[in-house]
């Protein structure tokens, strides 16, 4: 018998082959039904073409979550507080032009064109396990490109200490950040350690299941650190900004006792409104028995090492 280097996933989660092989069939259905922006970029064919990277070292062993659950289940606030909300409003955004400013303490600020990251970069397919903090779990086949592939082109300063990310500002076509009780105070903001950023389990992605990134799954690139809750992993990113001083994020400005800076997925430190010892896994069936969580999402032996001699419990 093989020895997994993390936990096999129940045959319902499972992406049968036919679903595999008709996923673009689907993903016409679902722009049609929901108005999605589905264009490819880089001229017809040429972005799918881009997105076809090679399986990555880094990622688990477990096959993936199904596309229609990935694409339909989604934390994305700015589109409202439910999880069809998202795939159902999020086809106003629009993705192209699209730049991420770079600034702060970097000798070589700029911008990254949305376009050069899918041709200047090394893609790669990372299979990651992604849990959010209401204890429900996917496995997600990102297509993305090492953060600190990014972040070198802008030469990062010695004394730097930590990545402050922001989100698009962009009323007209994001519902929520016009409300008048907004969710959150907008723009969306997150920040990780510098280590962390470099680590490289870290990606930013633009993409998915070898397609482009969906508007409601964070087009057109978003942030993805696997072994934290999804939160941190920002989408729609216009902004990162290299700074001594750890940045402020959204979930501990609204809630600081419920979501701190680091929100390691760590099932000894329980939600104050829940446990987070187990998970639910997307797509298992509605009858599938709960999971134990495992230490940061199951990447301790990769990360476990940045945290040494951290009380976890007081920097959750």
């Amino acid at each position: 018998m093989p020895v997994y280097k993390y936990p096999m996933p129940l045959a319902s989660e499972i992406t049968s082959h036919s679903d595999y092989l008709n996923r673009r069939t689907f993903l016409t259905g679902i722009a049609g039904a929901t108005g999605l922006a589905m264009t490819p970029f880089l001229g017809e064919g040429s972005a799918h073409a881009a997105l076809k990277a090679g399986k990555s070292e880094f990622s688990t062993d477990a096959k993936p979550t199904s596309r229609q659950d990935i694409t339909t289940y989604n934390n994305f606030y700015e589109f409202g507080t439910s999880k069809s909300d998202p795939a159902a409003n999020a086809g106003t955004l629009t993705t192209r032009p699209w730049t991420i400013e770079v600034d702060g303490m970097v000798n070589n600020p700029g911008t990254l064109d949305i376009d050069d990251l899918l041709t200047k970069f090394p893609l790669e397919e990372r299979i990651y396990r992604f849990r959010c903090v209401e204890a429900w779990s996917m496995v997600i086949p990102w297509v993305g490109i090492p953060l600190s592939a990014l972040l070198n082109k802008f030469d990062v300063q010695g004394s730097a200490k930590y990545v402050a990310f922001e989100t698009l500002v962009r009323p007209e076509e994001m519902p929520q950040q016009r409300s008048l009780f907004p969710p959150l105070e907008w723009p969306y903001v997150e920040g990780l350690r510098l280590d962390e950023a470099m680590h490289p389990l870290t990606i930013m992605a633009v993409g998915l299941y070898g397609d482009i990134l969906p508007n409601q799954n964070g087009a057109p690139a978003r942030l993805v650190v696997p072994w934290k809750y999804g939160f941190k992993s920002i989408k729609s990113v216009v902004k990162m900004t290299l700074t001594e001083s750890e940045p402020p994020t959204s979930w501990n400005k609204a809630a600081a006792r419920e979501y701190g800076f680091y929100s390691n997925v760590n099932p000894q430190v329980d939600h104050p409104r829940w446990s987070q010892a187990t998970e639910r896994k997307i797509g298992a069936g509605l009858f599938a028995s709960r999971v134990d969580t495992l230490m940061l999402n199951g990447y301790a032996d990769q990360v476990g090492s940045l945290y040494s001699g951290m009380d976890l419990k007081k920097f959750y």
